[in-house]
């Protein structure tokens, strides 16, 4: 497995994004076991980089189920773990009647890292990233008291998730330079409107992951070669998918981009993790950007 650089530490190209094992727009969800070797799979196939959130849960009184799924497997796993990265994020709240909101308080954040840190079944999580912006509070104090958290030796690397370039700034310019870690958007053919954000990080240094790269869980990741003929047509070329084509694309536009297929069973991700070693000549990269409406 090829290797870029996350929160000063190396992981695979490729990364595996846990929430469907415990949410997605389908409702439909692998037994534990299942879930398990899926990561497992994963795991096998050379990822060392695993995205979950506290919020990932079938419903608002299984906060947490996805995070304990990921700390199961890999428990469980046969292989060393030590160079695996479990990254999560915080910041979404949800509560009885799904209830959903956002709190990027002190006092909630603190709260929401300690639950993490029980059900990952560690000390310290090393890359911490913030979920969605409160509103309610200036951004700047938001990604201070992360700042906080980090200094109390809760979290090590700090992130940010679904944020604009304005916002990104703002937390370079609170965490000062090499402080922010990654930025985590969603990116895909079916929303390339993270572009910006992606091609910002890209400048300067800081790794971006691409949430539903592949298109999201209600079925755009499975047609995305019947949206997008660019990558159907590359993709009979190279006698391969068009997702892995799709992935193979998104590492091509920037050296810190590090996408994070989500799966559910383990032969999506295995073929997913293959897509690291797929190279597309500049004129395929190109012809897979302007299908989307990219400009090179």
């Amino acid at each position: 497995m090829k290797t870029r650089m996350l929160a000063q530490r190396e992981v695979s190209a490729i990364g595996l994004g846990a929430m469907p094992l415990s949410m997605n727009n389908d409702g439909v969800y692998p037994t534990p076991d299942e879930a398990v070797a899926t990561v497992h799979a994963a795991l096998d196939a050379g990822v060392t980089l695993i995205d979950t959130a506290d919020i990932y849960a079938p419903a608002w009184n299984e906060v947490g189920h996805n995070e304990r799924i990921v700390a199961e497997a890999v428990r469980t796993w046969a292989g060393d773990a030590s160079g695996v990265l479990l990254t999560t994020k915080g910041g979404i709240t949800r509560a009885e009647g799904e209830q959903w909101g956002r709190d990027g308080s002190l006092d909630y954040l603190r709260s929401a890292v300690e639950a993490s840190l029980r059900n990952l079944g560690v000390d310290r999580i090393e890359l911490y990233q913030y979920h969605r912006p409160d509103r309610s509070l200036v951004y700047a104090r938001i990604i201070e008291n992360l700042a906080t958290l980090r200094d109390e030796g809760l979290i090590g690397a700090i992130g940010v998730s679904n944020a604009s370039v304005e916002e990104i700034e703002i937390a370079q310019d609170v965490l000062g330079e090499g402080g922010l870690a990654s930025v985590q958007n969603e990116f895909s053919p079916r929303h390339p409107g993270s572009i910006d954000e992606l091609r910002h990080c890209s400048e300067n240094g800081i790794a971006f992951l691409p949430w539903s790269p592949l298109g999201g869980t209600g079925g755009g990741a499975r047609t995305v070669g019947d949206r997008f003929a660019a990558f159907a047509e590359i993709a009979r070329a190279h006698d391969v998918s068009p997702q892995r084509v799709v992935l193979a694309w998104e590492l091509a536009l920037g050296e810190t981009v590090i996408p994070i297929p989500g799966a559910r069973r383990a032969s999506s991700i295995v073929d997913s993790a293959s897509a690291a070693d797929l190279v597309l000549s500049d004129d395929e990269v190109a012809r897979c950007s302007f299908s989307v409406g990219i400009d090179a």
